[in-house]
């Protein structure tokens, strides 16, 4: 049930898109404490995007989980901004992260929901 949607303003490179899928799963299930079965990332690159007016290598996320507390947020987006700083350069402060608690029964998966 966790979902990390990342966009980012600087193209991925084919060979390292797997990798950094891969690295973000795990952080999501490790930072959630959900099964990584249930983790879904998605990565866009190269997105026309600003920010402070700059176009320099920037993130946006979009990280939804249900039952996502408020100490797990703080801890992804550590985890995240580093995770982005080491394998694309991008600066913690280019980046900004959207997060979500979504209720059980608002999360459908396998022709049902988890509520």
């Amino acid at each position: 049930m966790p979902l990390l949607k990342l966009n980012i303003n600087k193209t991925i490179p084919d060979q390292q898109a797997p990798q950094l899928l891969d690295q973000l799963s795990k952080l999501m299930a490790q930072q959630t404490g959900k099964p990584e079965r249930y983790v879904m990332v998605q990565i866009e690159g190269g997105k026309a995007m600003l920010f402070a007016g700059s176009d320099q290598t920037l993130a946006y996320a979009e990280c939804k989980s249900i039952g996502l507390t408020s100490a797990q947020a703080k801890a992804i987006s550590s985890s995240l901004c580093q995770l982005l700083n080491d394998t694309l350069q991008i600066p913690a402060d280019r980046v900004y992260i959207e997060f979500s608690n979504c209720p059980a029964e608002y999360w459908g998966w396998n022709g049902s929901t988890f509520g």
